[in-house]
This record gives C-alpha cells, sequence and structure tokens, in this order.
C-alpha cells in the first residue's frame, strides 16, 4: 500500500493552529477540508437546515411543481416510480409520505429486478395505465428512459424524472427533468443521491402550497438512508441533510426504521454513517435483490408497529439468503480471475456468467475491486443471453466515460464515475470486454492499481486526548469527500504479545510511544503478524476510533497498514 501525506499549506497550518489554540495535527486536519478560520468554521461544524439551497434554482421545479399540483387539486392519482435500490426505495417512499401529506392521491411502485429490469418499463407504465394515472414521478431513475417516456407519451401519461445520474446531451422527451447534473442546470449542488432531488421537490412543493417551511424536514432520515447507501459525497449540502437525519434516526421516528434498527443492535443509539451503509442497508436492499422491493416502501411507509416487526424480520431473513447467494458468486469470481485474467497485461476485470445471480452482481463487483484494486465489471446472462451487469471503479477512472468508450457493443449503460449499470448481449461480450479493457489500459498507470491511503499528516500518540477525540466527532459525519482522518505513527513499540483472532483473520495488539500505551486492531491483517512478534519498531497507519465493550469506551486504533520502521 502507498502512502500519500496530504500537504496543506505551511502558512495556513501555522494560522489555523494559532487561531484554534490547537495541536498542528489538529490544524493539518483543519486545512486539508478547506477550513482557513475559526469563523468559516462554523458552517462546517454546524450546518443548518436554513443553508440549504432555494429548490427553485434547479432547471423544471417550477413546471414540476406545477403539474403536481394539478393532480393534488384534481385527484388524479400519482404513481411514484422508484429505483430498488436503498436510494430508489427510500426516495419513493419519502415522495409517498410527503406528497400524500400535502394531500395527493399516491401510489408507490418499484419494478421487479429480474422480470422488468432497472428503470422506467413499458411494464410499469401499462400498470399505471390500468390504474388510472396520467402523471409518473419518477424517484432515482429515467434520466435515459427514451423509449418508455415515448410510450408513456403515447398513452397520454405525463412523466416528471428526478435522478441525478449522468444524462445525454438530449434528455427524454418528459414534461419535466429535475436532475441537477443537467448541463443547463444552475442548481449550486450536484452531488445529491436520488432521494434527495426527490426531497428538494417536496420542498418546492410545500413552498409553493404556503405550508410551513420546516414541513418535509420530518423524512430527512429518509433521504439520510439514500445519501449514504448510494456512496455520494458528504460535503455541502448532503452534510446538512445528514447530520440532521443521523439525528431522526436515532430517535426512531418510523416504525419500520426502528423495527430495523432494533434488530441490526442500533436501536436508541447514536448511528453512523458506516453503521447505516454497513449495517442497516444490506437489509434495506435484500428485498429488491432477491424478491419485490415494494417490501422495502412498505416498511419504510408503514404506522403500524406490528406489520413494521414483521416486514422487518422478513428483510433480515432475505438478507441472509441474499449472503449465501452472494458468496457462491463472489468464490465463482475469483475462480475465473485465477485461471483467465491477465492481471499482468489487463488493468480491468470484466466476467460474465449465466447462473449468477442478477441481485448480487453489483456487491460482487464492489468485492472483486476491493480485493484486487483494478476497475470490475460483473454481468449475469438471462436465458435469452441479455446480460445485466454491474461496474466498480478505482480513483483515476471514470466509468461513465469508460462505458460510453465502449457502448456501440452495450444495449445501454448509466450511472456515476465510480459505480454504474450496463446491459449487453452476450454475443457482444468479448468485444464489449476488449474494448473496455483497451479504454482502461489506456486511462491508468501500474501505479494507480496499488491500492493508496491519504494521511492526514503524523500523529504522535501522547496527542490522543480528549480533546483531539471530541474534535474527531465535531467532523462528524464522515463519508466520501469527508472520510475519517487516517494518521500514521512511526517507530511505535509493541507491547505485550499480539494474537490473531477471529478464526485466524484479524489482529489484536497494543503499541507505545514515549510512555503512552494505545490498543490496537487491525481487521483481515493477519499477514502482518510477524512484523508484530520481532521486537522491532514499527509504523503504523489506522484512523482513530472509540469502541465500546461492556460499558466502557476505549480509544483505539483502527489499522490500515503496517510496515517495519526503517
Amino acid at each position: 500500500m502507498n502512502w500519500h501525506f496530504l500537504n496543506p499549506d505551511p502558512k495556513l497550518v501555522n494560522r489555523l493552529k494559532k487561531e484554534f489554540k490547537s495541536s498542528e495535527i489538529i490544524a493539518r486536519v483543519l486545512a486539508n477540508r478547506g477550513i482557513k478560520s475559526v469563523t468559516g468554521s462554523k458552517e462546517f461544524f454546524n450546518p443548518k437546515l436554513n443553508q440549504l439551497y432555494n429548490p427553485y434554482k434547479m432547471q423544471d421545479m417550477d413546471i414540476a411543481t406545477d403539474r403536481i399540483i394539478t393532480n393534488i387539486h384534481s385527484k388524479n392519482p400519482i404513481l411514484i416510480y422508484g429505483d430498488y435500490d436503498v436510494d430508489g426505495t427510500t426516495g419513493a417512499s419519502m415522495l409517498y409520505l410527503a406528497l400524500t401529506e400535502l394531500g395527493a392521491k399516491v401510489i408507490p411502485y418499484i419494478p421487479n429486478r429480474e422480470k422488468e429490469g432497472y428503470g422506467l418499463s413499458k411494464v410499469g407504465i401499462d400498470k399505471a395505465k390500468g390504474l388510472g394515472v396520467n402523471l409518473i414521478l419518477t424517484c432515482d431513475c429515467g434520466i435515459n428512459a427514451f423509449e418508455p417516456i415515448k410510450y408513456a407519451n403515447s398513452l397520454k401519461i405525463d412523466v416528471i424524472i428526478t435522478d441525478h445520474h449522468i444524462p445525454d446531451e438530449i434528455l427524454p422527451d418528459a414534461f419535466a427533468v429535475l436532475n441537477p447534473k443537467r448541463t443547463d442546470c444552475d442548481y449550486p449542488f450536484k452531488d445529491l443521491c436520488g432521494g434527495g432531488v426527490g426531497f428538494k421537490l417536496t420542498c418546492a412543493l410545500s413552498e409553493k402550497m404556503d405550508q410551513p417551511e420546516d414541513l418535509m424536514y420530518k423524512y430527512l432520515d429518509l433521504v439520510t438512508l439514500g445519501t449514504c447507501a448510494d456512496m455520494v459525497t458528504i460535503k455541502d449540502e448532503n452534510r446538512i441533510i445528514v447530520k440532521h437525519g443521523l439525528k431522526l434516526l436515532s430517535n426512531g421516528s418510523k416504525p419500520g426504521i426502528t423495527a430495523l434498527l432494533k434488530l441490526v443492535g442500533l436501536e436508541n443509539k447514536s448511528i453512523s454513517v458506516g453503521q447505516l451503509v454497513f449495517g442497516v442497508a444490506p437489509k434495506i436492499n435484500a428485498a429488491g435483490r432477491l424478491g419485490d422491493a415494494n417490501r422495502s416502501v412498505e416498511l419504510l411507509t408503514t404506522t403500524d408497529k406490528q406489520r413494521a416487526k414483521s416486514l422487518a424480520n422478513e428483510l433480515m431473513r432475505e438478507n441472509h439468503k441474499r449472503q449465501i447467494i452472494q458468496q457462491e458468486v463472489v468464490d465463482a469470481a475469483f475462480n475465473l480471475i485465477h485461471a483467465n485474467i491477465d492481471l499482468e497485461n489487463e488493468r480491468a476485470i470484466v466476467l460474465a456468467g449465466k447462473k449468477w445471480h442478477p441481485g448480487v452482481i453489483g456487491i460482487v463487483a464492489s468485492k472483486v475491486k476491493e480485493e484486487f484494486h483494478r476497475p470490475t465489471v460483473i454481468i449475469s446472462y438471462d436465458k435469452n443471453g441479455v446480460g445485466k451487469g454491474s461496474a466498480r471503479s478505482i480513483s483515476g477512472l471514470d466509468l461513465y466515460n469508460a462505458l460510453a468508450a465502449s457502448s456501440k457493443y452495450l444495449v445501454d449503460f448509466g450511472g456515476h464515475a465510480m459505480a454504474a449499470g450496463l446491459t449487453v448481449k452476450e454475443k457482444s461480450f468479448d468485444k464489449f470486454k476488449k474494448e473496455f479493457t483497451k479504454y482502461v489500459n489506456n486511462t491508468i498507470n501500474d501505479e494507480q492499481l496499488i491500492p493508496s491511503i491519504k494521511l492526514e499528516g503524523i500523529l504522535k500518540l501522547k496527542d490522543i486526548d480528549s480533546r483531539f477525540i471530541d474534535f474527531l466527532d465535531k467532523l462528524a459525519p464522515y463519508g466520501p469527500g469527508n472520510m475519517r482522518p487516517s494518521f500514521a505513527s512511526k517507530r511505535v513499540e509493541i507491547v505485550g504479545n499480539p494474537r490473531i483472532v477471529g478464526n485466524g483473520d484479524h489482529i489484536v495488539f497494543k503499541v507505545r510511544q514515549n510512555q503512552k500505551v494505545v490498543s490496537a486492531i487491525g481487521f483481515n491483517m493477519s499477514e502482518h503478524y510477524e512484523k508484530l512478534i520481532k521486537g522491532l519498531p514499527i509504523d503504523l497507519t489506522y484512523v482513530v476510533e472509540v469502541n465500546e465493550w461492556q460499558g466502557r469506551e476505549l480509544v483505539q486504533l483502527n489499522v490500515r497498514d503496517i510496515k517495519m520502521s526503517d
């Protein structure tokens, strides 16, 4: 692993050190986050809801709200058409609850992953027509649904798109398109998740209908779930949303969320972004991966505590099944990589299988990318030879551009720089793989294939005191764009006997530097055990955490890498 030390302006660091009366390492962390003064830090440390941008700065917001209000007044139903992932289901749930509160007749609808595929489809539009719907509101999908929207228009059904995926130069012929990534959209913040775009729509609606300004804030828990799960940056407007949404989640404002938090051991606790991403989101996702994602919407919107408990248990069981299926595909993918991929000459991994469950390929792509640290595409073929694929990237490669460069061999594609989806026919797979790999090989170098860690600076163990821990707490919420700070400590000694734990995967040990002793743990780092028992100084990279154990709070280093000291 490469250690990359961030290099803030020394003059700025010195000024911050004096202004905040802090240690140099705290000043470096502040500088690395773009903070330039005590005054300028207030919005970062205390983000307030009144700092949210005017929703009417988003292109098409005015005509979208007018069209929805028409249906509210006429009592014609509105169909909310969401994606089946966490962002889509939480966003659809939020829109359903918010529009219902504003007086709309609303029907939530999440397509079946296997039968309908991703996004707006003819099947879903026909369902809307059968329900007497003349307005479809998408959530987290629709920006590339050219043919489905044309079909909806032919049935005299208007479509309002709320999406955050990268649009083509030409937009679908929808009634309105709400997407901050539109090239003609002047909205100040471009990195909202799908549910975040929907939330801005509800704020605009409540304003136009002369409702209280804070009416929609009660749904920030749902928007926060989608924001965290979709791994958008926790900066700017997203930081405000997540900061306040985490408080709502901890307070258990909705029966379904409360039931789920109880099952994962987070009820009545302060919740972090990481706990949502790894503890809660997979359970919500499981419904759509293996079956009907409308169950997730029902869980998130029900007011019946018993029904919420039943649905939460059902999603937990579904998630367990997902884990088993996922591991089978991961094992098969790893076997294929070792047998068929020329890792010396191919900087991308592109794999396809006929019996791989399409609901887990996104997670498998993530796990392969993490293990081999290179752009990865995992494709699952159906019985007709049509492959649905999920792609994940590393720093330095924009997936959307890579897929666009090989799009002549794709049926369609869409997504972000770091995650994307695609459809490819089996007969075109080899040509697609060759073209995609060629693009990747020409875009990234071998150095970028080596995992790296960004470090705030050198931290002396003696500086890990109560003020430092309090400072780390105030930097939260953490996530992309504001990751938990990583540090390095050099020439530390091992104290006592290091141990291998967790079926031989993890290591626990203690380190000392100038009489200061701190506990450390390295997850999946047992290969470093021999370094710890040599009796020689080591260098560490890590994040500092507070570990709760049997009612006690202990400071712990969560180790990322270990090297022998020079």
